[in-house]
């Protein structure tokens, strides 16, 4: 498969487990880890109108259309980021979604095993976490049928 196959499978797989997420999601606020861009973010924004949707990433890089209001973003790096959410929000998150790394396991393993702890105390209880990999002790969902086995991840948290 080509890379520019493999990306369109990855963001199909990503707008289709976020559509499925929404509808099981339970009260509270929605979080995007990774700006990137900020495509999936103006997406959330689109089909969750209703919900504060935070965001959170290294520095940004989104396009002036898909950038977040300055209050519900904040800049650094995730561990820290996500513990100053915490402290501003409390466990307040019913949907987050995640997507960092770089798409080397050896690189992003690590990353998301860090990172599994402050995202589950922002997450109320059956909130959910649509990721790009398997995060530990998260309990995995069926995922739509237009997504392949391993392509992205929906996840409850205990």
């Amino acid at each position: 498969m080509s890379r520019l196959d493999s990306v369109i499978r990855r963001l199909s797989a990503q707008r289709d487990c976020l559509q499925a997420a929404l509808h099981h999601a339970p009260d509270g606020a929605f979080l995007e880890i990774g700006l990137g861009n900020g495509r999936t973010y103006d997406h959330m924004r689109e089909i969750a109108a209703d919900r504060d949707i935070w965001v959170i990433d290294r520095k940004m890089t989104a396009h002036p259309a898909s950038a977040p209001p300055d209050a519900f973003y904040l800049e650094g790096e995730a561990d820290a980021m996500l513990g100053a959410l915490f402290a501003r929000i409390g466990r307040s998150v019913a949907l987050a979604h995640y997507d960092l790394g770089v798409g080397v396991p050896e690189e992003d393993d690590p990353l998301r095993a860090a990172l599994t702890a402050p995202i589950a105390r922002l997450l109320v209880p059956g909130g959910l976490l649509v990721a790009n990999g398997a995060f530990e002790g998260m309990t995995p969902l069926p995922l739509p049928g237009s997504v392949a086995e391993g392509r992205y991840f929906i996840l409850r948290a205990g």
